[in-house]
């Protein structure tokens, strides 16, 4: 049987006492400001999704799309990407480190696999194996916001928005600067960072270099990273195009990331890197927006860290494509045309030499009907993949605004994802076997939602449900089976609703937020009778709250409590997060303090997080 380690380090009492008050007093103090009344007024620019083929206002889309705004992120009690995800019910992280290493995210009840994710629009999949999407995430310095899309995503962007997909929009027309950040915290952890912006007569760029290292908080669980970014805009006599490279080095202590061996002491080195550029023309009533990347993953892997001999697995995945989206405005409404290509290939000493050519088509039009009450969108996405034929995968939106406040809207559509090459082809001896045999996993799923806005509050809430069939796992058909292999599950329906509600308020010229999510899912498994499942079978998560609390005292001390309740079919856990920042001219401080009841928790098997740690930082920008 498998031992559960306990953490190396827990809080002292005092410190933990600390914590416990300075919360208290910093939910006091919001609680009076809540009671206090206030003339003051904060007006936003409303954000304008750019993650759907067709650009369109928050308030107008009619889907389930949530924003995590560039000041969310700076109050948050995140550091890094995975954790800021964790504060959005319905989004199931499930980490194996910390600082982010190694994550997987699931978004209603979906898979790692089955989730997109996206950087400024460029697709980021991972073919290799899906748990190395994650890895290439960059720093929060460098993100704008984060828009997040539940429920089925295939109709606008194709292969592996399954379940919904995450497009991260990096920093854009960034002033001058110039900043450097440190930090340090429990488990010998180490942060050391470099931000340049600068703006030329016809050019701009913003450039930022990240490190990050830790002894680990368990044995084996050590980490050191390199983060390079960059985004350039270069003017041209039309429109400016837009460049952004980016490359992520790690080399992290995995023990039992992938296995619950315990004579194993898992290794793992990846380096992932992205290019690409991208531009917007403007013609008429037509705009193009043309793209072009590159994408290169290597991955290193050994079950025994002292004995790399012993099983050594290298993998180099390279993608190359080129994709088109246009919209064309016109009396009838919206229309959405667009064309992606790709060439993927995969060189490994296990998977083999593997390639892959994938075109994706789709179209869609925007009606609005009844004074611009009704809005209806159908539209279909065309997928060909080389080693699986044609896909066809309609979907359809539709909206109605009773007024500007209250909207209800609904959609149905169809997803797909085909197998990575792990799924595929591996072969580990005495544990986990690939089948060339699997046929793309396919759903049908349904949302209905609202969305209300009374002065400062917002409520939103959808019941959704998707029914999916030939899902891939791994599993033993019976006990005496000796390894896990892939197969195509014959059904699972999941269904479940969410709510949510933020308020955003300014008091005394103090900004406060507090924002609360919940999440219910069930999976109905059907006649799918197997003994043991790796992924699928009884471990999503059916209860999920949150809570982010975020407040400011005297305009310049912002104390943020970040709230999560989990309940899976096999354990349930609090977690609570607390920080304290403050700007001080040129100076920025935080104090950062996690999980402060000491819970043990797991969120994926067999993998222990870390009790109660401290975390702090400063940065220091010139003018």
């Amino acid at each position: 049987m498998f031992s559960r380690q306990m953490a190396i380090s827990n809080l002292p009492t005092k410190l933990l006492f600390k914590t416990l008050l300075l919360i208290l007093v910093t939910l006091f103090n919001g609680m009076i400001s809540f009671s206090q009344e206030t003339n003051t007024e904060e007006q936003l620019e409303e954000v304008l999704i750019t993650s759907s083929r067709i650009d369109l206002p928050f308030s107008k889309n009619s889907r389930t799309i949530t924003v995590i705004s560039s000041e969310d992120i700076k109050n948050s009690t995140a550091t890094n990407v995975p954790d800021l995800l964790q504060s959005i019910a319905g989004i199931d992280v499930r980490r194996r480190g910390t600082d982010g290493m190694q994550s997987d995210i699931y978004i209603r009840g979906g898979q790692f696999n089955q989730t997109l994710i996206l950087i400024d629009g460029f697709k980021t999949e991972d073919p290799q194996t899906g748990h190395h999407t994650m890895n290439m995430m960059i720093p929060i310095e460098n993100i704008e916001r984060i828009e997040i899309i539940k429920g089925p995503a295939a109709r606008i962007f194709g292969q592996n928005a399954f379940s919904g997909a995450i497009n991260i929009v990096t920093k854009s027309n960034v002033k001058e600067q110039l900043k450097l950040e440190a930090g340090s915290g429990f488990y010998d952890k180490l942060n050391l960072g470099i931000t340049a912006a600068t703006n030329l007569e016809k050019s701009s760029h913003f450039v930022n270099f990240e490190y990050n290292a830790s002894q680990g908080y368990r044995e084996n669980t050590d980490y050191e990273n390199l983060n390079y970014f960059l985004k350039s805009s270069i003017q041209t006599k039309n429109q400016p195009i837009d460049v952004i490279a980016t490359f992520i080095d790690r080399k992290f202590g995995a023990s039992n990331f992938y296995t619950n061996n315990p004579v194993y002491n898992e290794y793992e080195e990846t380096q992932t890197s992205l290019l690409g550029v991208s531009t917007s023309i403007n013609k008429n009533n037509w705009t193009f927006k043309p793209k072009v990347y590159w994408k290169r993953g290597q991955d290193m892997f050994v079950l025994k860290r002292e004995d790399p001999s012993f099983s050594r697995n290298f993998n180099i995945t390279n993608k190359i494509a080129a994709e088109v989206n246009s919209s064309f405005k016109s009396s009838l409404g919206i229309t959405g045309i667009g064309v992606d290509v790709s060439e993927t290939t995969l060189s490994s000493n296990n998977l083999g030499d593997q390639n892959r050519t994938a075109v994706n088509m789709f179209v869609e039009h925007r009606f609005l009907l009844i004074n611009d009450k009704l809005d209806i969108t159908p539209g279909v996405s065309l997928s060909y993949f080389s080693d699986f034929d044609f896909q066809a995968f309609p979907g359809l939106d539709v909206g109605y605004a009773f007024s500007d406040n209250f909207k209800v809207y609904g959609n149905i559509g169809y997803s797909y994802r085909v197998p990575t090459y792990t799924e595929l082809y591996t072969n580990i001896p005495n544990f986990l076997s690939g089948n060339s045999e699997l046929k793309p996993e396919k759903a049908l799923a349904e949302e209905l939602g609202i969305k209300y806005t009374i002065n400062k509050l917002e409520l939103t809430g959808a019941a959704f449900r998707r029914e999916a069939k030939d899902l891939i796992d791994y599993v033993k058909e019976t006990e005496e089976s000796a390894i896990f292999v892939a197969q195509n599950l014959r059904e699972i329906t999941t269904s479940g609703f969410e709510l949510n509600a933020a308020y955003n308020f300014v008091l005394f010229n103090n900004s406060h937020r507090v924002n609360l999510g919940y999440t219910f899912l069930e999976d109905d498994y059907h006649d799918t009778n197997v003994y043991a499942s790796r992924y699928l079978i009884n471990t999503s998560i059916k209860h999920h709250f949150t809570g982010v609390f975020d407040f400011t005292i005297a305009k310049i001390i912002k104390p943020s409590v970040t709230y999560k309740y989990v309940e899976r079919p096999t354990e349930s856990y609090s977690i609570v997060d607390a920080k304290v920042a403050t700007d001080l001219k040129s100076f920025s401080v935080f104090v950062l303090f996690n999980n402060i009841f000491d819970k043990e928790y797991f969120e994926k098997d067999h993998v222990i997080m870390p009790r109660s740690n401290f975390e702090f930082g400063v940065s220091y920008k010139f003018k």
